[in-house]
């Protein structure tokens, strides 16, 4: 268990706090690229680790995220104007360009220097593999653009989506590195799931509930096998990669079936943003899986219309259904592999307390997880990258192989463990 000095040295993320000053040294996922669509578009509320936003595509394309609060009267500026290369506040006027320089002081004499004095709080804003990433740390210290395969990919190649979840980034993030959860949480359903179906590796799963862990650093995070019984000779492994500071890759099920990802980011201490991706490095998706994947099956997810907000949540008991939970067509009667994750994760509150849990053999990763970020702390220097922050630690993939006994997961799965973006991948 966790003492409860290093729980909260854990999921404390908001301006200050020693894991939110090392997160805000990575690029982070910010909101889709949707939600700009073009130059002079609305201004979108963005918050992520306690901070509260306001996102903008000014009219030569670019992106800025401020401070969502004038610096004049601290009225919204999301009520402002996005037009001249700039966003204007409703209530006096003011105006700040992408950078937070303040423009134009509309209230002010004429011949005033006091608009120099002003500087909004400002972020800078990449679009990249469908997404917005910013960079909210020190100027100058941004590491590289990521590299995560779905990220380089071509558009047709990769759909992302978010959702927004009530609870603390951890206890999700620590949902996406438990391969085993997976035989009993979407047990019944898995089959029938587009992502997941027609595959060998579904057999393994499903019979041995036991899976045995081996879990090794990597330079970036960490390298999670669990294996299964095959027969007397054979182990059947799911390899899954857990990037820092918060990214996870699904190992798959059979290389006809695209990828998955996800990335756990917070939104504040109690919420955070689940982001899912599905890619496959050598095919455009189809326009049935995407067609799927707007559905919001699979690893994605019903919206409220008009939100990122799941319909199914705890204001509805998830719109759990007793019938084919007896009837064994759901283990937990919740619908949906990621909607059965977060109605677990969010029902051990909003930050979850570490210091009752009693971990077993198969929490290793999970434990190994929690001591690197805790250990990113302790060893932070100014201009050193974090792990997992540089390019070279997110070139990887997960990968479900059958692996004779003798044979060590890492060795065995080496050249399958690396991404190789236009070249299929391998999967059981």
């Amino acid at each position: 268990m966790l003492t409860e000095q290093n729980n909260e040295r854990l999921v404390r993320t908001g301006p200050g706090t020693p894991m939110g000053e090392l997160f805000r040294r990575y690029w982070i996922p910010a909101l889709l690229a949707e939600e700009l669509p073009g130059p002079d578009c609305d201004p979108v509320r963005v918050q992520l680790l306690g901070e509260k936003l306001v996102a903008i595509k000014d009219t030569q394309g670019r992106i800025g995220l401020l401070d969502e609060f004038c610096s004049h009267r601290t009225a919204s500026l999301f009520f402002g104007r996005n037009e001249e290369c700039g966003l204007r506040c409703a209530y006096h006027g003011w105006k700040y360009d992408v950078e937070g320089n303040c423009v134009d002081m509309p209230s002010e004499p004429e011949g005033s220097t006091f608009a120099e004095k002003i500087k909004q709080t400002a972020y800078p804003g990449v679009e990249l593999g469908g997404v917005i990433w910013t960079y909210m740390g020190p100027k100058g210290t941004e590491p590289p653009l990521p590299e995560l395969e779905w990220a380089v990919l071509p558009e047709r190649h990769r759909f992302v989506s978010k959702r927004w979840q009530e609870s603390n980034y951890l206890q999700a993030m620590e949902g996406g590195i438990d391969s085993s959860h997976v035989s009993f949480a979407h047990r019944f359903n898995i089959d029938d799931d587009p992502m997941h179906a027609g595959t060998e590796g579904l057999t393994y799963l499903k019979a041995d509930t036991r899976p045995k862990f081996e879990v090794a650093e990597s330079d970036g995070g960490l390298v999670i096998g669990a294996r299964r019984t095959v027969d007397e000779d054979n182990y059947y492994w799911r390899i899954t990669q857990w990037i820092m500071p918060w990214y996870t890759i699904i190992p798959p099920f059979g290389t006809h079936n695209p990828l998955g990802g996800h990335a756990w980011v917070p939104i504040d201490d109690e919420n955070c943003w689940a982001w899912s991706i599905n890619y496959h490095p050598a095919r455009p998706l189809t326009d049935s899986e995407l067609d799927s994947m707007r559905r919001g099956e699979g690893i994605h997810v019903k919206y409220l219309p008009g939100t990122y907000r799941p319909l199914a949540s705890k204001d509805n008991d998830y719109l759990i259904d007793r019938v084919a939970q007896r009837e064994k067509r759901t283990f937990s009667g919740v619908e949906g592999i990621s909607m059965q994750d977060a109605s677990l994760q969010e029902s051990m509150g909003a930050i979850c307390d570490r210091t009752k849990e009693r971990l077993g053999t198969s929490d290793a990763a999970i434990i190994l997880a929690r001591r690197r970020l805790l250990a990113a702390l302790d060893a932070r220097t100014d201009g050193e990258l974090p792990p997992g922050a540089d390019p070279g630690d997110q070139r990887v993939r997960s990968t479900s192989v059958i692996l004779p006994k003798a044979v060590a997961f890492q060795e065995g799965a080496r050249d399958a463990l690396v991404s190789a973006p236009g070249e299929n991948f391998v999967s059981i």
